[in-house]
């Protein structure tokens, strides 16, 4: 599942995102509300981790942007903001819960887990290439109905790549998911990821393809 950290204090940012991609999610960090609404105008998010307090642009304007274009991604606010006119004003401008700084990072991934099942109880909406399937709630991949055995980082780079399969993703992109600002690891260590992943889709209705200059493809293999 691919989240959207919107979080102006950078080691705070850090340390949610950490322990977010710890818990498998792929997580795309935002530091100010402005780089926020330029995300969520283009691309596709299941959850959205929202501050208030952002320069450029308030958090409050961010989500009232987000639902005015009828984007409906759930949306957690978490905030130091302790007035309770900004979390009634907050929840109707259509955010879906409230957490107030400071917070246990347990608690948080609690309500995240709450709203990710919540979104998806409407129907299977399970991400889905060929015969392999990513089960969200269980943070798991299925190949051909078996359970895929993947460590941490590969988990990881297919999640990316399955959440926009049959569309090119960066070598770079996926060097953000899986390494913090201060590794000094180079985006071709991505390669190795990859290569472990082809090995484990041998034989699958799957395949990733590389797209010279452009980066990987996940796509249907053809018989």
């Amino acid at each position: 599942m691919r989240i959207l950290l919107v979080e102006d204090h950078l080691e705070l940012s850090r340390w949610v995102g950490r322990a977010l991609e710890k818990a498998r999610y792929t997580v795309e960090r935002s530091l100010n509300g402005a780089d926020a609404d330029a995300r969520l105008a283009t691309e596709r998010y299941d959850l959205v981790i929202l501050d208030l307090s952002l320069a450029r642009l308030d958090g409050l304007e961010v989500l009232r942007r987000l639902r005015a274009r009828g984007n409906r991604t759930p949306v957690l606010i978490v905030t130091a903001r302790a007035e309770v006119s900004d979390r009634v004003r907050g929840l109707d401008l259509g955010a879906d819960d409230y957490l107030a700084k400071p917070f246990e990072i347990d608690e948080l991934e609690a309500r995240v887990r709450a709203l990710l099942r919540r979104s998806q109880a409407g129907g299977d909406n399970r991400p889905a290439c060929g015969d392999l399937v990513l089960d969200p709630a269980g943070r798991a991949f299925e190949l051909a109905g078996e359970r895929l055995a993947l460590t941490p980082r590969e988990f990881a780079v297919l999640e990316s790549l399955v959440l926009r399969a049959g569309k090119a993703v960066a070598k770079d992109h996926l060097h953000e998911r899986l390494f913090t600002l201060e590794s000094d690891s180079r985006p071709d260590a991505i390669e190795v990821y990859v290569h472990r992943l082809r090995r484990k889709l041998a034989g699958s209705r799957v395949r990733i393809v590389t797209l010279r200059g452009l980066g990987y493809l996940l796509e249907e293999a053809r018989p």
